[in-house]
């Protein structure tokens, strides 16, 4: 399909009919129109997640692109570029073992009390197999979930923590990311709870999604940990269902955008041997408290 914008056609071609879009006649390395970036915000609000392919973006240029989103963040515990604390290098060296930077599946940082609103990420160099990046919607995931499960988690607040980056619930050393990226650890306060509610609204489309994820979520609000498993991990194997997921095979120059709050993603470490190159920036917008009800699309931090 197609759209007429100004005097630009941009088609769009989905990779799923739950999740996913390929954007093709935009030009990223220029600044875009206001109703350009409109649509593209309405795309990705739609699909989750937009890929552009073939786009080569400098780190200007990739920030310019991300603030058509929303305000650019600078993320805790991940070390940024030097000289751009706005900017993430993902990488990962042919020699390097251990884990993989988003090795599992998880919404980015729910566990800050706003949480990012999306995150954009950039392939410079791609191993020549392996390296794919799956996403899953969240929204999907709702729609199909058994009501009994629903009528529990409508009104259910979970608990989040920043495990990775804590103390209690630090990975062993032999799955953490290795030399490519540093991450700071062992910080007591990354143990703390959050509460957020575990289904949130859509601000422009209106659908209810999920909001839980192994990596960070620990227990439902009022119960324990070991009440809560039984729940959580039924949810998580749903979420993940194949139905609800795309996965996208990276190519040089190709920019990916997704909605934070909508989706869990998981970037598959399949490629030992070869290198991986890609930078992230990342935007912010409502807090999951503000998504619980739907309110009017002007509201929409962009």
């Amino acid at each position: 399909m197609h759209q007429q914008i100004d005097d630009t056609e941009i088609n769009i071609t989905l990779l799923t009919t739950a999740i996913g879009a390929e954007v093709d006649g935009v030009d990223l390395t220029q600044p875009l129109s206001n109703a350009i970036a409109g649509t593209l915000r309405d795309l990705l609000a739609r699909h989750n997640v937009l890929f552009f392919r073939a786009q080569h973006l400098n780190l200007d240029q990739k920030k310019r692109f991300t603030a058509s989103f929303g305000s650019l963040l600078t993320l805790p515990y991940v070390s940024p570029l030097d000289g751009d604390p706005e900017v993430i290098r993902v990488y990962k060296g042919a020699n390097e073992g251990g884990g993989v930077f988003g090795g599992d599946w998880h919404t980015d940082f729910s566990f800050l009390e706003r949480p990012p609103a999306g995150s954009v990420l950039s392939a410079v160099t791609v191993p020549p197999q392996g390296g794919d990046t799956l996403w899953a919607s969240q929204a999907a995931a709702w729609d199909a979930l058994p009501a009994p499960l629903q009528e529990l988690l409508i009104t259910c607040d979970a608990v989040h923590v920043g495990k990775p980056y804590g103390v209690k619930w630090s990975p062993p050393i032999e799955t953490q990311t290795g030399a490519g990226m540093t991450m700071s650890r062992g910080d007591p306060s990354a143990d703390e709870d959050r509460l957020h509610p575990a289904v949130l609204t859509h601000p422009v489309t209106g659908r209810k999604m999920l909001f839980l994820n192994p990596t960070y979520t620990v227990r439902m609000d009022g119960m324990s940990e070991e009440e809560s498993r039984p729940i959580l991990d039924a949810v998580q194997r749903h979420c993940i269902r194949p139905e609800f997921t795309c996965r996208f095979r990276w190519s040089p120059g190709t920019v990916a955008i997704w909605d934070n709050l909508a989706t869990q993603h998981y970037a598959v470490n399949d490629y030992q041997g070869h290198e991986r190159e890609m930078f992230r920036t990342t935007f912010g917008g409502a807090t999951p408290r503000e998504l619980t009800t739907p309110y009017p699309r002007s509201a929409v931090t962009v």
